[in-house]
């Protein structure tokens, strides 16, 4: 069991991960898309339906946050060394965020502050997670077990190019949530934008492995040598196609489901090429893991505990508000 550990607290910060990008992935897509239309009623459904759980979807941050410090700390010091403005730039867009979610109701002079600043906290703070986990494929410059880049080094090009794909994919989030929770004319429009941001995500990822195959990056060669990875962008197409098919037959859960499907395989494809690196190509899960000693507190503490309650109540409050929202945005 103890030999495990590393294994088993690096796949619960996978698995924590994935849960908030997609999660809190369909609420920063939706106040993303909250700033390009101007129609006050789309915009109070939008809110309405991401109001009961935006804020708990963002509990999975914290997780990840905690969970790295306590179990890989070398690997929290790195990140945070090598991503400290996309850091702190995520914190104030989110804290911005909600402070703009909560104020725009309550005050009408100012109400067009609070919208701006819920658009481009959302936008910010996508954008930066997508840069992000760019400058993890570029691979961080590491020596001795410490960053030693400078403070931009994260702001490539291609970091550029992954955080606006990041938003594309979840405006496209965002919009299959709002096919799957709304009525009406919003509901109309946001199968109109579909198609194009489903577009947008596959021109984004045909960008990304040309990007790879040209500067023949280490993720490819591992791709080369393991081609049973190739089931991941293969199963990916396919929930693409369905995407499409729902979007086209006007199936309403389908759109969403195959979106996450394919942010499912993305995370996968990603996890894949990078195992069993924590900091590509640089700590291996067992190499930059805490004690045993550390590790097994942890695992009896947050894991048996913490997060499945954290995880029962994300589970109840979808399960209470299910299903669509009427178009003068209440549940039921």
């Amino acid at each position: 069991m103890d030999a495990m550990l590393p294994t088993i607290w690096a796949g619960i910060l996978a698995f924590a991960i994935l849960v908030y990008v997609i999660l809190d992935g369909f609420d920063l897509g939706i106040g993303v898309l909250f700033g390009i239309t101007g129609n006050e009623t789309y915009r109070r459904q939008m809110m309405a339906s991401v109001a009961p759980v935006w804020d708990g979807n963002e509990t999975w941050l914290l997780v990840v946050g905690a969970g790295l410090f306590g179990a890989f700390p070398i690997v929290y010091a790195i990140f945070l060394s090598a991503l400290y403005l996309p850091v702190i730039l995520l914190l104030i867009a989110l804290i911005f965020r909600g402070v703009a979610f909560e104020f725009r109701y309550k005050s009408e002079k100012m109400r067009w502050l609070w919208d701006w600043g819920f658009f481009l906290g959302s936008a910010v703070a996508t954008f930066v997670q997508g840069a992000a986990i760019g400058a993890m494929v570029n691979e961080l410059p590491i020596e001795d077990g410490r960053f030693v880049g400078s403070a931009f080094f994260w702001l490539t090009p291609f970091a550029v190019c992954c955080g606006i794909g990041l938003i594309i994919g979840f405006c496209l989030l965002g919009a299959t949530w709002l096919i799957l929770k709304t009525e009406g004319e919003l509901r109309a429009w946001a199968y109109r934008l579909a198609p194009w941001l489903l577009g947008g995500v596959l021109a984004f990822l045909v960008v990304v492995f040309l990007y790879a195959l040209v500067l023949k990056l280490d993720v490819l060669q591992r791709w080369i040598d393991r081609p049973v990875l190739w089931i991941f962008p293969l199963v990916g197409a396919a929930a693409a196609a369905g995407c499409a098919f729902g979007i086209r037959t006007r199936r309403d859960a389908l759109p969403f489901l195959m979106t996450v499907v394919i942010f499912l395989c993305a995370f996968g494809t990603m996890a894949v090429s990078f195992w069993p690196y924590m900091v590509p190509y640089s700590l291996t899960i067992e190499q930059a893991a805490s004690p045993t000693s550390s590790l097994r507190f942890l695992f009896y503490g947050a894991g048996l505990f913490v997060i499945p309650v954290i995880l029962i109540y994300t589970v109840t409050v979808y399960w209470v508000f299910r299903g669509k929202i009427g178009e003068a945005g209440h549940y039921g």
